[in-house]
């Protein structure tokens, strides 16, 4: 079974051709600059990247150079779209609705719009690029897997806030969490490396990027998340504040004359790693200004690993314990500095640094001595992938 992966933003789309029986990549590319001028970039396994660029009006457009792509006489791995056995989509929210992922049917694309309202800047996004493969591929069976449905394994405690119920029963005002399909990869992931059965590890995974959020995952369930009802709360990040004391909103306002779209442009684009350093949200760029003596630069990272620790250290009391800790994404990937500065703090859960091992970026990897007691790794996460082996799964 050959699996078409695609995750659509408003003006992008990402894709991944990954064959279901050896799991390999056969192809992938971006589109960009959807309904302005439009460019492609390919790359087929083993191949160049190209360039193209495109006319794509809309998404319907970008689909079509994706398809010709994948058959293109030269650069092609598909001789016909009948090689082409499922779709699988990225979709953010499925609020309360989906706790799984599911095929995607008419009834099932109405209840995620009624979700739209949870995700405005995503879901619509995510369901043209699905009613466009619908389009140009009708009846190819189609799979949604979402960012919030490893989540919905929270119990009440963890994702009711403080505020007056009504809230909730009125508008569903609760902690959803995000990166859902990365936490569950990785902690699956977690499990085979230690070899022990997921339903019996209670493992943290620290998914660091511009977008960051940590996971509790108990016995192969979610049981809390930092971000909430947006991905707004939890973690300072790339660009945005994370946790803060919400009269911070209204003083602000008196002293700024801040409106509310003013406020959250403030907290969601400008604060930050890159609010506080007042340089960069790139951590390349942070460590390269770091050296060379900017302190905001320092305080900034300084500010981001302390709050992972925090959360590192509130989730293994909430699980009562923690055998593993993951860092994956882009940050926990490849940022030796922000994995030490985070296991520095650990010393009290019995983790010690392997430094040499921690050196690595990118690749698999125990990053903690043999004798730790709680087991630190670095694994890639691979989100196309886990959509791939959903997709395959449901059908």
């Amino acid at each position: 079974m050959n699996v078409l992966v695609i995750n659509c933003g408003s003006s992008s789309l990402k894709f991944q051709l990954i064959n279901g029986k050896t799991e390999e990549v056969m192809a992938k590319g971006l589109c960009e600059r959807i309904g302005i001028d439009g460019s492609l970039t390919y790359k087929k396994e083993g191949g160049e990247k190209e360039k193209f660029e495109k006319a794509m009006p809309t998404h319907t457009e970008a689909i079509k150079y994706v398809l010709e792509a994948l058959m293109n006489e030269k650069t092609g791995v598909l001789k016909s779209l009948d090689e082409i056995n499922a779709i699988g989509h990225r979709l953010v929210h499925g609020g309360e609705k989906f706790a799984h992922s599911v095929v995607l049917t008419d009834e099932v694309i109405k209840a995620v719009e009624e979700c739209n309202d949870l995700a405005p800047l995503h879901n619509p996004a995510n369901l043209i690029g699905v009613r466009a493969c619908m389009e140009a591929m009708p009846g190819v069976p189609m799979v949604g897997v979402f960012d919030t449905a490893f989540h919905q394994t929270m119990p009440e405690k963890a994702y009711m806030y403080g505020l007056p119920h009504k809230y909730y029963d009125e508008y569903k005002i609760r902690r959803y969490g995000f990166h859902g399909t990365s936490h569950s990869f990785v902690s699956k992931r977690a499990a085979e490396i230690v070899g022990k059965p997921l339903d019996s590890l209670k493992t943290i995974v620290c998914h660091l990027g511009n977008g960051s959020s940590i996971c509790a995952v108990k016995n192969g369930e979610s049981v809390d998340t930092s971000m909430g009802f947006t991905p707004l709360e939890g973690l300072v990040m790339g660009t945005r504040s994370g946790d803060i004391d919400p009269a911070i909103l209204e003083f602000l306002y008196k002293k700024e004359g801040m409106d509310i779209p003013a406020l959250m442009n403030m907290l969601n684009k400008e604060s930050g790693v890159a609010g506080l350093s007042e340089l960069s949200s790139d951590f390349r760029d942070l460590g390269d200004a770091m050296e060379a003596g900017n302190h905001k630069a320092k305080v900034a990272l300084d500010v981001f690993a302390y709050k992972v620790a925090k959360y590192v250290g509130s989730y293994a009391a909430a699980m009562n314990g923690v055998d593993v800790i993951a860092f994956t994404a882009g940050i926990g990937e490849n940022d030796a500095y922000v994995r030490k500065l985070v296991v520095d703090y650990l010393g009290y859960l019995g983790i010690t640094l392997d430094e040499e091992a921690n050196k690595v970026r990118g690749e698999e990897k125990e990053i903690s001595t043999p004798d730790s007691k709680v087991k630190a790794f670095v694994i890639p996460t691979n989100e196309e992938l886990a959509i791939a082996r959903e997709t395959m799964e449901l059908l």
